[in-house]
């Protein structure tokens, strides 16, 4: 019985309620006393909050990391930063090698629409070199936190300094946003090789899977001519410019504020952190509360576009910005074909593109509007705004204890990260039938816009 309702649900249905079963899983977990430090207890709430940010890799917390979570507990978190971070299908895909299952279509199927491709071709493979990469620059990037750790004197004990090593290093590739330091990377913000080794994991993660698949293959595929997909270019130049761009806006309103009286080095190392956590990642070396009300409406804009596509982080994502820009030049030039890199955009992709923006504005707008009216009187205007494109944008970063929220607030909270991470096309998708629909086509007439 169980299967033949499964059999009737589309790929992208099975994919988002694969994401809620593993909240659900999660939550469970996070419950257990084995999982909570003596003494500390944990409502449903909160763990439903924990286990959502941590399978969305999100980093929003209403409950200290450290003081809450025993070692099996941290385990439980890692775990679910891994199904989130690289998709439950990328895990699933392991599995079925692991024991030797088939991959037949309905789960090439499946993949396809776990990791946003648009063909069946090459997807185990992909799977294989997804799961390989992550584990790879999680596993270096687990040594040399560990070493330095230890030997930079943060920690007595080489098993301590791994075991934190191991949990910011997943923790920072996956952009869950996690810690165990209890105050983020406040305590490592001069500290430049932390921070530099912290922000390139994070980027990493948040470039897309299909990026650093072409990369490896233009490195190490032995191709005399590689020519580079449009996605990777329009991505990875999006990526830069708003890196770039938030690196430069963050220096420069907060240059006679908060990075007053600091030195050139230090400007450029808090600003540019902030640019490159700000797209998904959600560790600080800086209190957001501290910024100025402006850095604060331009953090929120960084989240909200969030991270690329088939990536960890969430957001409207960088191809969705970048074609709605060139469509909206194309369109004040008078042109009708959006062209770039020597190619032309299809129309189903600019569709998207403001379909999605607009959606998820009605999300951001409407989930500022409920959290202004039942926690208006604990939250200012900017610290809602920046906790709601926060949890959309899977980045972690907040203002204000999420903690004293209510009830509604947290569940709104949960929505959206859940929301973010499994995407604005499978989001859509949820409710649409499988059917067939009838070709049937009604006369054109034209309104006027605008």
């Amino acid at each position: 019985m169980l299967r033949k309702n499964i059999y009737k649900l589309s790929p992208i249905q099975i994919i988002v309620s694969a994401y809620f079963i593993a909240i659900v899983v999660v939550t469970g977990l996070l419950m257990l006393p084995i999982s909570l430090k003596p003494g500390v207890s944990l409502s449903f709430v909160d763990a439903l909050f924990t286990a959502t940010s941590a399978v969305s890799v999100t980093g929003l917390t209403t409950v200290s990391t450290p003081e809450t979570f025993s070692t099996f507990g941290s385990v439980v978190l890692i775990s679910a930063f891994q199904l989130g971070g690289i998709g439950v299908m990328t895990l699933g895909t392991f599995i079925w090698i692991l024991f030797g299952t088939p991959i037949g279509l309905s789960q090439r199927r499946l993949i396809m629409v776990d990791q946003n491709r648009y063909n069946l071709s090459g997807l185990v493979q992909l799977m294989k070199l997804v799961l390989g990469m992550a584990l790879l620059f999680e596993a270096v990037g687990a040594v040399i936190f560990g070493l330095y750790f230890y030997f930079a004197g943060y920690y007595d004990s080489l098993a301590t300094s791994f075991y934190y090593g191991i949990f910011h290093s997943i923790s920072t590739y996956t952009n869950a946003g996690f810690d165990l330091f209890g105050n983020s990377l406040l305590d490592f913000a001069d500290d430049y090789f932390v921070i530099s080794l912290t922000a390139i994991l994070i980027i990493l993660g948040a470039i897309g899977f299909p990026v650093l698949v072409e990369l490896r293959e233009y490195f190490f595929g032995g191709h005399k001519r590689f020519r580079f997909s449009l996605y990777t270019k329009v991505t990875t130049f999006t990526f830069g410019i708003l890196l770039v761009l938030g690196t430069i806006g963050v220096w420069v309103v907060e240059d006679s504020r908060y990075l007053a009286g600091m030195t050139w080095h230090e400007k450029f190392f808090y600003s540019m952190f902030l640019s490159v956590t700000a797209r998904s990642a959600g560790l600080v070396t800086v209190d957001p509360s501290d910024l100025s009300v402006t850095s604060q409406f331009f953090t929120s804009i960084l989240m909200f576009i969030g991270a690329s596509p088939s990536s960890v982080g969430g957001g409207i994502r960088t191809t969705t910005l970048a074609v709605m820009i060139l469509t909206i030049i194309t369109f004040a030039r008078g042109r009708n074909e959006v062209r770039i890199f020597g190619r032309s955009l299809r129309q189903d992709d600019i569709n998207k593109s403001f379909v999605f923006f607009s959606t998820a504005s009605i999300l951001v707008i409407s989930g500022i509007l409920i959290l202004e009216m039942v926690d208006g009187h604990r939250f200012s205007l900017s610290a809602i705004i920046f906790n709601i494109c926060s949890a959309f944008g899977t980045c972690g970063m907040s203002i204000g204890a999420i903690s004293e929220s209510t009830p509604v607030s947290k569940m709104v909270l949960v929505l959206l990260m859940y929301i973010g991470r499994i995407g604005m096309m499978p989001f859509l998708s949820i409710f649409i039938s499988g059917k067939a629909k009838a070709d049937i086509h009604y006369p054109e007439e034209k309104i006027i816009i605008g």
